[in-house]
């Protein structure tokens, strides 16, 4: 069974599809995730998700990333 969900009605982004979502490079959203006090990170073991409702209120008071 396939789960074929689009990623604007996804809460829970991979650091892929938040990539392609928000058009920041995978590198620079796994450096901006591995801080501490991320907020919009949520790890699942090993797994990094992104919350895109928070990556979208944190982007919204950035000057630069």
């Amino acid at each position: 069974m396939t789960n074929n969900i689009s990623i604007e009605h996804k809460y829970n982004l991979t650091v892929k599809e938040a990539a392609e979502y928000f058009n920041i490079g995978e590198n620079k959203l796994r450096e901006i995730t591995d801080r501490n006090d991320c907020p919009f990170v949520l790890w699942v073991g090993n797994k990094r998700l992104i919350k895109r409702p928070a990556l979208e209120k944190y982007l919204e008071t950035q000057f630069s990333v």
